[in-house]
């Protein structure tokens, strides 16, 4: 017995000397992330946060629906998941799984006081880390100012004058599904005629917004929907790309009306995670100012998007777009309960799934 006091004494001496390796005093762990970001594992405000922390984050990625439903099977099979975190690109897809009590309610001052109202849950199941805006591009070399004038929102798609000008993302993509849901919300019963026209007006459908740029800028079609970031990416890349960015412009939907339509890159924290204190450390660490700015280390700088933070700062080429006015008059929390219903409009109105 005295021998194996001794020991244990001597094991207690060594630790408060700080003689054994630093992992072995305060390993400070991992989080483990479902993202459906398709932008590298290893990102760099991910990077930063480690660095910050010491936190090693571990990314699994796929699409919002298809890590929806491994979120699902994950719950159901084990009532643990393997990932802590759901970071996800679709508002849709962040409340389906607030609904069905697959994320859990946050208690944090600091997301509170970071994210503005507009762009979280409003049970605090997920916090949007960043916006970006669907719009129009276009090639100015086929476009007449006076069709140009007359293309203000996302219905002008559905006109006439646009038949076999008009590029767009199959309805299989959640972004498009996303879109068209928010025509149900604002349209109504005039939707469903609406995605007809726009339907009836495309030539080809791509299933890369790069691609469907490239394709405006080819002269392939003279007009396309893609995300903004987008043609942030080739401002920013390789000559040939910047080549591509002088060929298009890109113009604001519904400025006058509702605003140009949204999504986010949002965070929840699954139930019953494993490291749940370094889910909420994760989170909160993307939503402060400092992280919230344009440079590549910052999430929405990293990709060219706007802030969900007020005061977060915008990336250069992202403010070279000019002032812009949000859609928030249709709820993201809501955009999950219309996805099923815009994809039967999207379907009834002979709107393309695959790529052509």
């Amino acid at each position: 017995m005295r021998r194996f006091s001794l020991a244990i004494l001597f094991l207690a001496a060594v630790v408060s000397l700080g003689l054994l390796p630093a992992a072995a005093q305060d390993d400070p762990g991992v989080v483990n992330v479902y993202s459906s970001r398709h932008y590298g594992d290893l990102e760099g405000p991910f990077e930063a946060f480690t660095q910050a922390t010491g936190i090693e984050v571990r990314v699994s990625a796929g699409t919002p629906q298809d890590l929806l439903t491994r979120l699902r099977a994950d719950l159901q099979r084990g009532n643990r998941s393997i990932a802590d975190v759901f970071l996800a690109i679709d508002a849709g897809v962040l409340s389906l799984a607030a609904s069905e009590d697959l994320l859990v309610p946050i208690t944090s001052d600091v997301l509170n006081a970071n994210i503005a109202e507009e762009y979280r849950d409003p049970e605090g199941r997920w916090y949007g880390l960043s916006i970006r805006t669907r719009n129009v591009i276009y090639n100015p070399d086929n476009v007449t100012e006076a069709e140009l004038a007359g293309l203000n929102t996302y219905a002008d798609l559905a006109s006439p004058e646009w038949q076999g000008r008009l590029c767009m993302r199959p309805a299989s993509h959640i972004y498009t599904v996303s879109l068209f849901s928010s025509l149900l919300h604002h349209l109504g019963e005039e939707a469903p005629a609406v995605a007809e026209g726009i339907a009836g007006n495309v030539s080809r459908y791509i299933n890369s917004d790069t691609s469907l740029i490239q394709a405006v800028a080819a002269g392939e079609c003279d007009v396309t929907v893609t995300n903004h970031y987008y043609l942030g990416r080739l401002i920013n890349g390789s000559a040939e790309d910047q080549a591509v960015a002088e060929r298009v412009a890109i113009r604001w939907m519904n400025q006058e009306s509702t605003g140009a339509f949204i999504n986010i890159n949002g965070a929840g924290i699954i139930r019953n995670a494993a490291n749940y204190d370094n889910a909420l450390r994760f989170i909160e660490f993307l939503s402060l100012t400092e992280n919230q700015c344009g440079s590549p280390t910052c999430f929405p700088g990293s990709n060219y998007e706007y802030p969900t933070n007020p005061a977060g700062e915008l990336n250069e080429t992202t403010a070279s777009f000019g002032e812009v006015v949000f859609d928030t008059s249709y709820p993201l929390w809501e955009y999950g309960a219309l996805q099923q219903p815009a994809i039967d409009m999207l379907m009834a109105a002979g709107f393309g799934f695959v790529e052509n």
